[in-house]
């Protein structure tokens, strides 16, 4: 499966933006899927994700609770990222990701074996 992500942009502070992960070459039906970002200088973080085994769940990081949405189009080969609220410190190239990973194991990078190339997002003040 090979990704595509897309949707970044420059906004304003407290502005929105969607961003969308597409899958060419298979579809996202039988693995997790997730959005990472990383800001100049700084490691690649968790910021999302939509596990298909077991019990589908969607997790976020702490930091976008409550003002980012991960979703998925009812065809299984997009899955999107709503951000809303963004603040300056969201500022970041997003990846999307998809994998298998082990249980628990969500949010580190490792888990995740198929990378996107990335959007940047810039949030100013």
């Amino acid at each position: 499966v090979q990704l595509q992500a897309s949707g970044g942009g420059l906004v304003q502070a407290g502005g929105s933006l969607r961003l969308s992960c597409a899958a060419s070459g298979g579809t996202f039906s039988s693995y997790s899927v997730a959005w990472f970002r990383q800001a100049p200088g700084k490691e690649r973080e968790f910021v999302a994700a939509f596990t298909y085994g077991g019990g589908r769940s969607k997790l976020y990081s702490e930091s976008v609770k409550g003002r980012f949405t991960i979703s998925r189009a009812n065809a299984g080969n997009t899955v999107y990222l709503q951000t809303n609220s963004l603040k300056p410190e969201d500022t970041a190239v997003y990846y999307c990701a998809v994998g298998r990973p082990p249980f628990g194991r969500w949010t580190e990078v490792e888990s995740w074996t198929n990378w996107g190339q990335g959007t940047l997002v810039t949030v100013s003040s």
